[in-house]
């Protein structure tokens, strides 16, 4: 089965969208930078690399559908749009990458007609959304030497093609893993609150045909103990520059619990979720989200009495002592992450 978590479709942004599955497979048309924001808060695109590309795009819309032919007035726009999609999620910083490398093209002085601008802003998300896929199948190939023939792994949230723009980052280290032949075996979590491992990552897997079972979150320590697992894989929202990484809520459970069963944790991050700019997770914004997605499941079954407050962070922060390995398109980073980030992405003193 062939999908997509975002295409350009004649001047419209369609987005598969990820509320819906596993039931329906349904495709939205946006045709504005505000519904492609309000899409990425509303989670019908979620992932941090998929979100980027979504920004990408929806900020290719203002000159493209701009009817005035006024080049200072679609500058205007731009400007506004941006700001608008900067505000849609706090937490990934592939949102604001991608916007900064938007802002940066468009920013020319020889783009002097709408057309330009046009033709500049729509080849430059084009060029976002084909190098994440590359990078994606770059960081599979450099994982391939950490998988056993015959594994078994447990992953986190959803970090598939339905994350990204194709392929996918965690999820896509299982699934080249597979395609190269190796036995892999899947323990899937559910992911609470809002279920993307149940509901995303085991439809992924399903249509790659590598076996798999979803399990509690709360039940990663279990089959460590009783079943043998031998490497946990995740992706990453945000990486500070010592390491410490911002993952789906849960994440650092599964962390500790790794370290205390002597499973190897390793996470999948892209270079542009490497974030120099912060030096540590404690100065990672986190995004919290309506307590609703906690009280009722999927927004539709109450599981918690009336009025019952809730607390929703929608992301934590793994310390790096907690991680064992960061795979890049770049290479595996390992510890001291601090130094070895900083010579990565090409900001060490040596």
């Amino acid at each position: 089965m062939s999908f997509h978590s975002i295409q350009w479709v004649d001047g419209v942004v369609r987005m598969l969208d990820q509320r819906k599955l596993p039931k329906e497979t349904i495709y939205n048309d946006y045709t504005t930078p505000e519904q492609v924001a309000e899409a990425i808060r509303s989670m019908v695109i979620r992932g941090a690399p998929a979100i980027g590309a979504a920004a990408a795009y929806g900020l290719a819309l203002v000159p493209w559908r701009d009817a005035s032919g006024d080049v200072e007035a679609v500058r205007a726009a731009l400007e506004r749009a941006d700001a608008i999609l900067r505000a849609s999620r706090p937490t990934a910083v592939n949102l604001f990458w991608a916007l900064d490398r938007m802002k940066t093209r468009l920013a020319d002085p020889g783009l002097d007609s709408v057309a330009k601008l046009r033709d500049a802003a729509l080849a430059e998300a084009h060029a976002i959304a084909e190098e994440d896929v590359a990078i994606n199948k770059a960081i599979a190939r450099h994982a391939l030497p950490l998988i056993p023939d015959k594994a078994t792994i447990i992953h986190h949230c959803n970090t598939g093609s339905l994350a990204t723009v194709d392929y996918g980052t965690a999820l896509g280290i299982i699934r080249m893993a597979h395609e190269e032949g190796k036995e892999v075996f899947a323990l899937v979590d559910e992911t609470r609150p809002r279920l993307q491992g149940a509901r995303l990552t085991a439809w992924e897997l399903m249509q790659y045909g590598v076996p798999f079972k979803i399990i509690a979150d709360s039940a990663s320590g279990h089959f460590m103990r009783t079943m043998g697992v031998d490497l946990c894989v995740v992706g990453a929202d945000r990486v500070a520059a010592n390491g410490d990484t911002a993952n789906k809520i849960g994440t650092y459970n599964l962390a500790v619990v790794a370290r205390e069963n002597g499973v190897p944790f390793y996470v999948a991050a892209p270079t542009t979720t490497i974030d120099m700019n912060t030096r540590s997770g404690d100065d990672i914004p986190i995004e919290e989200r309506p307590p609703e997605e906690v009280t009722l499941v999927l927004g539709q079954c109450q599981i918690a009495p009336d009025g019952a407050p809730a607390a929703n962070p929608a992301f934590d922060v793994t310390p790096a002592r907690y991680i064992t390995a960061i795979i890049t398109e770049k290479g595996v980073v390992y510890p001291p992450f601090e130094e070895n980030l900083a010579k990565l992405m090409g900001e060490s003193d040596d």
